[in-house]
């Protein structure tokens, strides 16, 4: 099956993992960060090392290792029944992060809606990299050369995403806001989302109501032919009796 997703898509420094992890621990969600797969994966193996020789520079992980990764990943939790595919919304962070990776995806994922997190403050975003790296110690934000990679990647690479999919599935948001008036207008959109799932989700397991093998004859018709054949065996013991 496809999974039913939202992405939350903008620049590095637009909020998206803070909003991720909010979303995901409401009921009927189920937050997937790609970096966090990433940083999971041994630095010892062979795909922790790739993660940690792309990474360091600011660049991105080739596609379809991102990918397979991803895929691997969030089979496995279904399997286990950590994530459950019938009932939660996949909250998508960090992937599908280009339309190469999407088109890779369109087997897998069924995108119901972006939420475009804009930040037309690029200062912002740099700041909040620079808290994120000192609070998370994660060297890939540790410095400026890597953050303005970052960004200029983002800018080549990411941000054509956002014509893979149609308009009106896009929802832009203001990330610059406070987080808790972001997650408001991030609410806003997910409810009525969650709504139809679950109206779709219940509408295929009403059963359809079958007409009994044998339905009950009509009172009325019942007590004629009750009386019809009292008539008919009542004559016939009269013809018996008739010498």
């Amino acid at each position: 099956m496809r999974y039913k997703s939202i992405l939350l898509f903008g620049a590095p420094g637009s909020g998206k993992g803070t909003q991720g992890k909010i979303i995901g621990a409401i009921p009927g969600f189920f937050h997937s960060a790609c970096g966090d797969i990433f940083r999971s994966v041994d630095r010892d193996s062979e795909m922790g090392r790739l993660f940690l020789e792309y990474g360091s520079k600011g660049k991105l992980v080739p596609d379809e290792f991102t990918v397979k990764l991803w895929c691997q990943y969030i089979q496995g939790l279904a399997m286990v029944h950590q994530f459950h595919p019938e009932t939660e919304i996949l909250v998508l962070d960090g992937i599908p992060r280009n339309p190469e990776q999407a088109k890779l995806l369109e087997d897998t994922i069924d995108v119901i809606k972006v939420i475009h997190l804009m930040c037309a403050d690029l200062d912002k975003m740099v700041e909040r990299l620079r808290r994120r790296a000192l609070k998370e110690n994660r060297i890939d934000d540790a410095n400026d050369d890597v953050i303005q990679r970052r960004l200029m990647v983002y800018d080549i690479e990411t941000k054509p995403l956002l014509d893979f999919y149609p308009p009106d599935k896009i929802a832009r948001v203001d990330s610059t806001m406070s987080q808790v008036r972001v997650l408001q207008e991030i609410v806003k959109i997910l409810v009525p989302l969650k709504e139809q799932m679950d109206s779709e989700r219940e509408s295929k397991h009403v059963g359809v109501r079958r007409p009994a093998a044998c339905a009950p004859a009509d009172a009325g018709s019942a007590a004629g032919n009750g009386a019809a054949t009292k008539g008919a065996s009542d004559g016939a013991r009269a013809k018996a009796v008739i010498p």
